[in-house]
């Protein structure tokens, strides 16, 4: 069930409109990345307490994910958190309590795993919803940890993520789908199998 917002919202692989604000993450066309930055668990511990309090036992799981979550990983200065609820697609069991605490529904994908980001108000983070059990759920968790144990990963995927950082990019989904050969690599190492 949709929540009462725009029911026009972007999805994986389709373009914003010329009235859609610019993103924070580009900056004149090109990815913006910056030195790890250690206020970023803290960051991820302020959301994590209010995501808790406005939804309680419906958080299944909440974690810091993404390049934030790695100490020591230049990253895109955007906290990403993974929050599991029992039915995404459901946005009314959670929805309306994550607004009121302030937090926005930007993207919906329901043909993804009824994937949902929700965007603060407060500091650039993504609130990526999916369904506990999920298996980008998984995916997400491996690489936080592989590149946190890992430092030949970690360096690998820093140099890859400043050499994407230097081309021009119309979209933010381009810049992670160009990693997307390299994060396979890494999950499979992840998992303990041959690389090609």
């Amino acid at each position: 069930m949709a929540s009462s917002g725009p029911s026009e919202l972007p999805t994986r692989g389709r373009n914003r409109s010329e009235t859609d604000p610019p993103p924070e993450n580009l900056v004149d066309g090109r990815v913006r990345l910056v030195e790890s930055d250690p206020k970023w668990p803290y960051f991820f511990e302020r959301e994590a307490r209010r995501i808790r309090d406005a939804l309680g036992d419906r958080v299944l799981l909440l974690e810091h994910v993404g390049s934030t979550s790695v100490p020591g990983l230049v990253a895109k200065p955007c906290v990403d958190l993974l929050l599991c609820v029992a039915d995404p697609a459901d946005e009314s069991a959670y929805v309306p309590g994550l607004e009121a605490a302030g937090y926005l529904v930007a993207i919906r994908e329901p043909e993804w795993y009824e994937h949902r980001v929700l965007k603060g108000t407060e500091i650039n983070l993504n609130l990526h919803v999916f369904a506990h059990g999920c298996e980008e759920v998984e995916r997400m968790l491996r690489l936080r940890d592989h590149l946190r144990a890992d430092a030949g990963a970690r360096a690998r995927y820093t140099a890859l993520k400043k050499a994407l950082a230097e081309r021009d990019w119309n979209h933010i989904q381009d810049y992670a789908d160009a990693k997307s050969e390299v994060v396979e690599e890494l999950l499979a190492e992840a998992a303990g199998q041959p690389t090609a």
